[in-house]
């Protein structure tokens, strides 16, 4: 069995998705988290000088998103053949489409114009992300609640991750997205990520 330490910062970020992955394979890793004011000392150490930074056996790799990707194939999360993998890289796209949108206003500095941003982003993008991913849910669940094959894959547990910063923002921002709503309940009920959520700290972010 490879050894896994995932390198981080405390909070969610870019790296919950790949947490989450190992919680619903049941799979034991080294959650480092670098408390910012230590991250410097530690940078050096990482390939790109950036996090997260994913070790298996040793050999450091970069990149959150082929991190995630890597351990969903890994552990079968990843869709059951070559057409669900790309009906799930679909889904995982439109989700960071929507996360792309939502950085400028997340580090804004000037308050004022911070809100705006985030008002904007809210009132007018957010919704056209959703009503992609409703699309895609329906069209590649399987009639069921599961973004692909009506089965746990690392799509879901990206969306649910990202989502739960969008709602941090507006609690309301899922009101009229069924689909999607009951996508991130069915994820807080498989019982491994339900132990992961109940005991994992509290961040910022």
């Amino acid at each position: 069995m490879p050894s896994y330490k995932l390198h981080y910062f405390n909070g969610r970020g870019l790296a919950e998705a790949s947490r989450l992955i190992f919680a619903a394979a049941g799979e034991k890793f080294e959650d480092i988290r670098h408390e910012r004011d230590q991250w410097p000392a530690h940078k050096d150490e990482m390939p790109l000088g950036q996090m997260p930074v994913l070790e298996v056996d040793g050999v450091k790799l970069p990149q959150s998103t082929a991190i995630a990707r890597f351990l969903a194939k890994q552990f079968h999360l990843a869709g059951k053949d070559n057409f669900e993998q790309a009906k799930v890289d679909a889904v995982v796209d439109t989700i960071y489409d929507a996360f792309k949108g939502y950085i400028p206003s997340r580090f804004e500095q000037d308050e004022a114009k911070k809100k705006e941003l985030t008002k904007k982003f809210f009132a007018e993008e957010l919704p056209k992300h959703f009503q992609n991913l409703e699309v895609l849910g329906k069209l590649y669940g399987n009639g069921g609640h599961f973004f692909v094959g009506n089965s746990l894959t690392w799509a879901d547990l990206l969306f649910y991750n990202f989502t739960q910063t969008f709602l941090q923002e507006d609690k309301t921002c899922l009101d009229k997205y069924p689909w999607l709503k009951q996508n991130r309940a069915e994820v807080e009920k498989q019982p491994k990520i339900a132990e992961y959520l109940k005991n994992r700290p509290e961040t910022e972010f």
